[in-house]
């Protein structure tokens, strides 16, 4: 840039600002110079910091060029800069990235944001790759305003965890830099929680970062909601502990309850089949029930629970037939306590020759009955009892205790070992059992969820309401409600009786992936794709919590049996483990290297078990998990190893459910994979 050209562009800014007396000063001072012919003017090549200067102010403020310099400029400081603190500064440049990239596309310089896209995607396509393949089509102007997602994180601040020597570094170089345009979107779209002392490891803090749908402030105005999260009144467990059936043991002599634990042996061997039907089973319930006597005396932690009234009209309890109901109650009666150093028997069912045909599968309350949703639209049943009574070995093959034989395949007696289902006409995606296992629900991506009897043997009803297809659903508690979760975006809550959904449940900004009924059945905890949980009033239908932390889409939810806590896993294989009443993250639990599909808490909420797709199931310590302080846990280093108690690994079973029995026997099952 020469002399005339920086005289006419120190005019075109003087008069363009309204400075009329230093424009005429101005003129004065040059027709002067020229007169004089001066040689005391400066040089501007002399000067590299006036000449830098000059040469951004010249480039005009929506020039793609001056957002990819000092984005440039900031990703190599940051890269640069000290280990202490570079974890934290790198946190920053996904946010600046995401709205100079929406900056350039608002200004429409379409193939310059996308160059600007392409030239640093790889820095972020580790940690969001889903969010870049949505910001990947933003292609216009109208895009910004059209699709939800981009609409909203334009509209919203990022939450970022950084110490305070790490924030002072960064404005520091931001404002030395002159990167005028970056600090404009650090002060417009990035609220820093500043904290004092050393910079907090990523491991330590998984909502470092949030990147969330709706402000901060209007999420902590949703958790400010008042929530009842006790149990219902007149429960099973209730009405059980009044007629000192739970007390059996923990008030007795020492030599009754040996006397009492000799008994609970035979009726174990004599109800082995109500748990799978199984020999070895039978075995593990037997020496489960020798721990029984030590664990049993432990506080029964669903007694201190308060209770609360139920917002839906419930069923008549009964309802149920008398055997059914008495079964229950032997199961309650003959429960294990779980601890940490009380680990529970596991029975693992592995699905074999599936051909990558199986999406999804759910165990029965009692154990008895296992079902499997298949891509070919089929659901097939298969009843453990049956099974466990018909000769040969190749039934029973499987990496544990039992396996389901190939679908399709029939037993040695000419049979099919299982019983056959159809009327869905797209893949089945989610399958649930009843409470008392009569019944069984799907959800297909058909956009219907149908309504089978185990008993019967045949569809009974086919819901309609959703319009994409339906990724989860769930029976509550009570059996009589269910509720279901959809690709448009909203989970519907149903009642057997009725084809119609009761509540629609609308706020999530992407794909709701699963749900989870809570102990008291008058909340749903729904999580989604886009990272978030939301927990549900099903009488009013309103948002009453919205849990923020994970960085990927929530794939599998689990309620405290006590209603206070919550877990849920991501796509990473990060839990956390949420406390309702607050809405805030008590702990992470990581240990998993890949998506975890399934949660389950045992049935006095000691335990926490998760299965992963990379073929373990991990036992926790919710105890300390919940209880632990977390200024306590950080002295002693990697919290997330003393809170895993144990991780149990198949040979090559990803693991798609679990199920805690009433009798707190562990079943998971799974389709073997084939090794690569």
């Amino acid at each position: 840039m020469d002399e005339e050209a920086v005289v006419k562009f120190v005019e075109t800014y003087l008069k363009k600002k309204g400075f009329k007396q230093a424009e005429l000063a101005f003129h004065e001072e040059i027709q002067q110079q020229q007169q004089n012919n001066s040689n005391n003017a400066i040089s501007i090549h002399s000067d590299p910091d006036l000449s830098s200067l000059l040469h951004s102010l010249s480039q005009p403020e929506d020039s793609p060029a001056r957002y990819q310099d000092e984005y440039s400029k900031l990703r190599s400081w940051a890269y640069g800069s000290l280990d202490l603190y570079k974890h934290e500064l790198l946190r920053v440049l996904y946010p600046v990235f995401v709205h100079c990239y929406m900056d350039i596309v608002a200004k429409g310089h379409i193939q310059e944001a996308r160059n600007f896209f392409n030239s640093f995607r790889e820095d972020h396509e580790m940690m969001h790759s889903r969010d870049l393949q949505k910001l990947e089509g933003v292609l216009s102007p109208s895009h910004l305003e059209e699709m939800e997602f981009a609409h909203t994180l334009r509209q919203s601040k990022v939450n970022i965890k950084i110490c305070q020597y790490s924030n002072e570094l960064l404005l520091q170089h931001l404002r030395k830099s002159k990167c005028a345009i970056i600090l404009g979107i650090v002060n417009e779209h990035i609220n820093f929680q500043v904290s004092p002392g050393q910079p907090i490891s990523i491991s330590d803090d998984p909502d470092a970062v949030t990147l969330i749908g709706s402000s901060q402030d209007a999420a902590n105005q949703i958790n400010k909601k008042e929530i009842r999260w006790g149990l219902l009144e007149d429960s099973i467990e209730e009405r059980l502990e009044k007629t000192g059936g739970f007390l059996s043991d923990s008030k007795k002599t020492e030599g009754e309850t040996k006397e009492g634990d000799m008994d609970e042996n035979k009726k174990r061997s004599i109800d082995g089949g109500k748990q799978g039907a199984s020999i070895k089973k039978s075995k593990k319930d037997k020496a489960a029930s020798a721990t029984t006597k030590i664990a049993r005396p432990e506080a029964n932690t669903v007694s201190a629970v308060p209770r609360v009234k139920p917002e839906l009209p419930l069923p008549v309890i009964s309802f149920r037939p008398t055997e059914v109901e008495q079964s229950i109650l032997e199961d309650l009666r003959n429960r294990v306590q779980l601890s940490s150093v009380t680990l529970p028997s596991v029975s693992f069912y592995t699905f074999i020759n599936t051909h990558n045909g199986l999406n999804c599968s759910s165990i029965s309350h009692d154990g008895s009955l296992i079902a499997g949703g298949f891509s070919d639209s089929s659901l097939k049943v298969w009843d453990m009892a049956k099974l466990g009574h018909q000769a040969g070995n190749s039934i029973l093959q499987g990496e544990n205790d039992a396996s389901p034989s190939e679908p399709g395949q029939s037993t040695n007696s000419g049979k099919r070992s299982y019983t056959l289902f159809q009327g869905h006409s797209g893949p089945v995606h989610s399958t649930t059992f009843s409470p008392a296992g009569d019944f069984i629900l799907s959800s297909s991506a058909d956009t219907t969820v149908r309504l089978w009897s185990t008993k019967l043997n045949a569809n009974l009803v086919c819901y309609k309401g959703h319009n994409y297809p339906v990724w989860d659903v769930q029976f509550s508690p009570v059996g009589q409600y269910f509720a279901s979760a959809s690709h448009d975006r909203t989970a519907r809550i149903w009642s057997m009786d009725r084809i119609q959904p009761l509540r629609i449940m609308a706020g999530h900004l992407s794909d709701v992936d699963c749900l989870q009924w809570h102990a008291n059945c008058n909340y749903i905890a729904t999580g989604s794709s886009d990272k978030t949980v939301r927990l549900w009033d099903v009488q009013s239908g309103e948002c009453v919590r919205i849990f923020i932390g994970h960085r990927s889409m929530i794939l599998s939810l689990a309620m405290s049996p006590d209603g206070r806590y919550m877990a849920s896993a991501d796509e990473d294989g990060t839990i956390m483990m949420w406390d309702l009443s607050s809405g805030r993250c008590i702990s992470p639990l990581i240990g998993h290297n890949s998506c975890v599909w399934a949660l389950a808490f045992s049935c006095e909420g000691s335990l926490l078990a998760s299965g992963s797709a990379d073929c373990t199931v991990k036992l926790w310590d919710v105890t300390t998990s919940t209880k632990a302080p977390r200024t306590e846990e950080s002295k002693s280093g990697n919290t997330n190893r003393l809170r895993l108690l144990k991780t149990l690994p198949t040979k090559s079973t990803p693991v798609y459910t679990l199920r805690f029995s009433r009798r707190n026997l562990l079943f998971a099952a799974g389709a073997l994979a084939k090794s690569q």
